[in-house]
């Protein structure tokens, strides 16, 4: 399976049915890590677990983790662009699957290298070593 750049968060959930629907349940954290905006409209996938219509299976050949593993490591160099600013004043930057790097003392549109120094499942803090890289 392919999965797009645009990416914002992956995460397991239950489908519970309401009186006029069914509802799919999104973690706080996706909203408090700035993942995504609760105010936002967005396009939904459901995936299937274990391969199987219906998601009842359990595939013993493939086994998904609970949560996406983080696609940075502590101690990595990465080229990023600063695409916005958090509410701290600290520059974001987004890489694969839209997983978010905050990047203090950055600001919008630079293109910053830095270190990975923190990695969390939702996000991760890197230091700029080199600013306005070309």
């Amino acid at each position: 399976m392919e999965i797009s750049d645009e990416l914002l968060c992956l995460f397991n959930g239950e489908v519970t049915t309401t009186e006029d629907g069914y509802v799919v349940e999104i973690p706080e954290r996706e909203v408090e890590n700035g993942t995504i905006d609760p105010e936002s409209v967005y396009r939904v996938a459901i995936i299937a677990r274990g391969g199987e219509p219906g998601g009842r299976g359990e595939s013993a050949e493939t086994t998904v983790p609970s949560e996406p593993q983080p696609p940075v490591e502590e101690g990595e160099i990465r080229y990023v662009e600063i695409e916005d600013i958090g509410k701290q004043g600290d520059g974001i930057a987004r890489v694969e699957r839209g997983y978010v790097i905050i990047v203090p003392g950055a600001e919008m549109g630079e293109r910053v290298k830095i270190e990975i120094t923190e990695v969390k499942s939702n996000f991760a803090v890197g230091d700029v070593i080199e600013e306005d890289f070309e």
